[in-house]
């Protein structure tokens, strides 16, 4: 036994010798492909060891990634969703996963604002506007705190609740409405009362609502004119009311027709009908000898209500008097009390059809001006907010025509989009004219960081659900970061060809084109078109039904009386 063991132990060290596999070239081999075929299963082994460690790795990141996104969701827009919609009882809804690209582009704009307000804070407190080169601030609406109203709702829906603090402290024991200045009543009317309207709807604090009927009641003395058509211009302190010289006396239609949404509002907030009446009444007046094709002149004569020869157009002076035709329709919603809007409106579409052109080589739509009857082939970029009027017009109601509407709207769209495409800075000029062979060439060349063509890109995503809509916005956003962000803030361009700067953050940049942007990258239940409209400075203010009967049934039956067997047309 002892043998036996000693002798297979020696018979097994021989294994081990090399002197073994030498001898025999068979054995060698034997032991190389046992060497290799160990040697590419265990560095197999390793490398699926080290694929798992990575691909675990790449997935432990991605839940970091998502819980972090989820985190930024809630400190962006937790507090901000709760408020905007705190009166709703309902069960919770279905939370909808959001695409990261629109997360992440929803947190550039929202820097962006952050960079701008910090700005206007550091350097212009209290003060309408920043300046930013110059570091300091300006009084250009009588010393209201324009950009600090203007952007009140724009923290709120951006979840910057410090910021709106501040905002609010200062409006509640700083803001003072007795000034010895010559407001436009348009301007403060879109931008002081329905910005402070647009911050009670959404805080529920009734500081704004008070402030709010002060500055109302301020500018009622300008409706004090024969005919209910407002003069333009008012003395906030003494209430003396007059049109400027260059008017030679008229009132401007925009300045006139832009006043219906806000009143009507605050009428409803206070339950004082003073002011819905008096801002009805210029419809009603307007509406005595409202054409059939339902464009009016920019001058309107208060003593007479009609209006003065002048050029017609959705450009400057014009547009809002039209926005606000489908917008306080939006605003009753929709019900039978404010129908007579809604077919007035839909005239003046018929009359906006008739001044569509398309430029050649590339045929781009663009809608013309007018003047008596000749056309001029020149177009705002401040009647890029048409696209989205239309778009909401034709997707609000349901309508025979309100495809091809929808059509007209993208395709003004891109044309718009195309003002900015077409300048080396990517940023569209004030006005645009269409020569044959041409397309389109600047016309005015400056820039103010002005929001139309987002406003538009904004409803057309909400309505279509293109992401095409997003990218063209994101583009636009991106020209503004580079040719208008400065350390102190945004600026304008004196020129886009240039890219020469100017001095000035206007208040809208932050009421709107920031506002617009953030949205464009939002769900659709931040500030539902359902349960909100917007005044033409953006300012979203809740819908509320209409079955009132009063001033606005009154305009139903004479908009009736005119309208013969046309009822509701959308014709050519």
């Amino acid at each position: 036994m002892g043998r036996s063991r000693s002798s297979s132990s020696v018979s097994k060290r021989r294994y081990f010798n090399p002197a073994y596999y030498l001898k025999k070239p068979k054995r060698l081999a034997l032991l190389f492909i046992a060497f290799v075929a160990a040697s590419l299963f265990v560095w197999d082994r390793q490398t699926l060891v080290r694929e798992h460690e990575v691909e675990i790795s790449q997935l432990n990141e991605e839940v970091n990634q998502l819980k972090a996104m989820l985190e930024e969701l809630k400190s962006i827009h937790g507090d901000a969703f709760k408020l905007i919609n705190n009166r709703s009882t309902g069960p919770s809804k279905k939370v909808i996963s959001e695409d990261p690209i629109d997360i992440h582009r929803r947190e550039k704009v929202r820097d962006a604002m952050i960079h701008a307000w910090n700005s206007y804070e550091k350097y212009a407190w209290g003060n309408d506007e920043l300046q930013p080169q110059s570091k300091n601030g300006v009084n250009s609406f009588g010393g209201l705190g324009a950009t600090l109203i203007d952007a009140l709702d724009t923290l709120y829906i951006m979840g910057l609740e410090e910021q709106f603090q501040r905002a609010r402290e200062w409006v509640a024991n700083a803001l003072d409405f007795n000034k010895d200045y010559d407001a436009s009543v348009f301007e403060t009317t879109i931008r002081v009362v329905g910005g402070l309207l647009s911050a009670y709807d959404l805080s529920g604090d009734k500081v704004f609502l008070e402030k709010a009927k002060d500055i109302t009641d301020r500018l009622l003395p300008a409706w004090n004119t024969p005919s209910g058509i407002p003069y333009n211009t008012i003395n906030l302190a003494n209430g003396n009311a007059r049109n400027p010289g260059w008017t030679t006396g008229n009132s401007i239609l925009a300045d006139a027709g832009t006043e219906q949404l806000e009143f009507i509002a605050l009428s409803q907030r206070t339950g004082d009908p003073k002011y819905q009446q008096i801002a009805e009444k210029v419809i009603e007046v307007l509406n005595k000898t409202f054409p059939d094709d339902g464009l009016l002149p920019i001058y309107v004569n208060p003593r007479s209500g009609t209006g003065s020869y002048s050029t017609i157009t959705f450009g400057a002076m014009g547009d809002s008097f039209y926005e606000y035709l489908l917008k306080v329709w939006v605003q009753g919603n929709r019900t039978s009390a404010v129908s007579g809007y809604r077919e007035m409106w839909e005239k003046s579409m018929k009359g906006l059809f008739s001044l569509v052109r398309r430029s050649t080589p590339s045929s781009f739509a663009y809608i013309c001006e007018k003047s008596g009857d000749m056309l001029t082939d020149k177009m705002d970029e401040l009647a890029c907010f048409a696209p989205g009027m239309i778009a909401l017009g034709a997707s609000s109601h349901e309508h025979a025509d309100s495809q091809k509407f929808l059509a007209l709207a993208e395709e003004l769209a891109w044309t718009c989009y195309n003002f900015y495409q077409s300048t080396p800075t990517k940023l569209a000029g004030e006005n645009y004219f269409f020569h044959s062979g041409q397309d389109m060439t600047v016309g005015t060349s400056w820039n103010i960081l002005r929001p139309e063509t987002i406003e538009s890109l904004f409803y057309l995503w909400r309505f279509t659900g293109n992401k095409t809509y997003q990218e063209w916005g994101w583009n636009i956003f991106q020209a503004f970061e580079r040719h208008s962000r400065i350390e102190t803030g945004y600026v304008g361009l004196k020129d886009v060809n240039t890219g020469v700067k100017d001095n000035m953050m206007q208040s809208f940049f932050l009421a709107e084109t920031l506002k617009y942007l953030y949205l464009l990258f939002s769900p659709s239940s931040v500030i539902s078109l359902d349960e909100w409209v917007f005044n033409t400075e953006a300012h979203p203010l809740r819908i509320v039904a209409r079955n009132d009967g009063d001033i606005s049934g009154q305009l139903e039956e004479q908009t009736s009386r005119s309208r013969g067997r046309k009822e509701g047309q959308f014709d050519e």
